[in-house]
């Protein structure tokens, strides 16, 4: 049965879209049929991230609205072909965004495909509720930043209240996903650990993505980090993410400083 699972957080520029691209790809290469959809309506980035800006032609609120049939507002990856994306309007208000009209879509998109991912955009408004009204399980990206962490634990209480599932007394799975991690800021005290965070939110863990230019670069190049970089720590740490969401039981990897010869010469030079 399809899964709809949300991409959430509180805080903007924590790497919500970068995750909801980098599962969907991943999920994707497992054989799974994908489709992420963007309810950032008005900024609408997701596109950007997956390459395909120029090939929007109808989107989410066309569909919401009955503009455009569903099928026509889908574009199908040129990379993956389990993968699909259901852009969001750049020129419309997110008041658009109905609860009839939202619900009618999630529902023909669990009948098309076995993951729904929705990208949800910062905050606790409505673009916020629309994205994780309908979801099954959802994804709480949070950087070890306190104002982050805090963030996301308002967003814990919406999901517990606000979903359809929480109405109906079930419960929406929720897991966290830590990005932009630094071992060695953290160390130094520059930044929260993974055991503070798992204490403040007191929610299981998905992953931890370590801090990586490798997320930039794929992000300016319009691909998923899982397909610019398999071999990248950010590309593991995504891959094996998404491993557990399909329930496989996969050993957590922190990641660990890693020092270079510069470090060690420069430290030689010092003592």
């Amino acid at each position: 049965m399809a899964k709809v699972l949300v991409v959430t957080s509180g805080k903007g520029g924590v790497g919500k879209t970068t995750t909801t691209a980098a599962l969907g790809a991943a999920l994707a290469q497992r054989g799974d049929k994908v489709v992420v959809v963007d309810f950032d309506v008005g900024l609408r980035n997701l596109d950007l991230v997956m390459g395909a800006e120029r090939r929007v032609v109808f989107d989410l609120i066309n569909v919401v609205q009955g503009v455009a049939k569903l099928p026509q507002a889908l574009i199908k990856d040129k990379r993956l072909e389990n993968l699909w994306l259901l852009p969001a309007s750049q020129t419309r208000d997110k008041d658009a965004l109905t609860e009839e009209g939202v619900g009618k879509v999630i529902d023909e998109l669990r009948a098309r495909f076995d993951w729904v991912i929705c990208d949800s955009p910062a905050g606790i408004e409505r673009g916020a509720s629309m994205a994780m009204r309908f979801a099954d399980e959802a994804v709480i990206v949070t950087n070890p930043e306190v104002s982050s962490v805090r963030d996301s634990d308002r967003i814990i209480g919406m999901l517990d209240s606000k979903t359809v599932r929480a109405e109906k007394g079930e419960r929406v799975e929720k897991h966290i996903l830590i990005t932009r991690y630094d071992p060695s800021r953290a160390a130094r005290g520059e930044m929260l650990t993974i055991e503070d965070i798992l204490e403040i939110l007191a929610t299981p863990l998905l992953g931890i993505i370590p801090e990586s230019q490798d997320v930039l670069r794929a992000s300016n190049v319009g691909t998923p980090v899982t397909l610019s970089n398999a071999d990248g720590a950010p590309a593991r740490a995504y891959i094996d993410a998404a491993r557990r969401l399909c329930g496989e039981t996969v050993a957590m990897q922190v990641p660990t400083e890693r020092k270079g010869f510069m470090d060690r010469l420069l430290r030689r030079r010092a003592a």
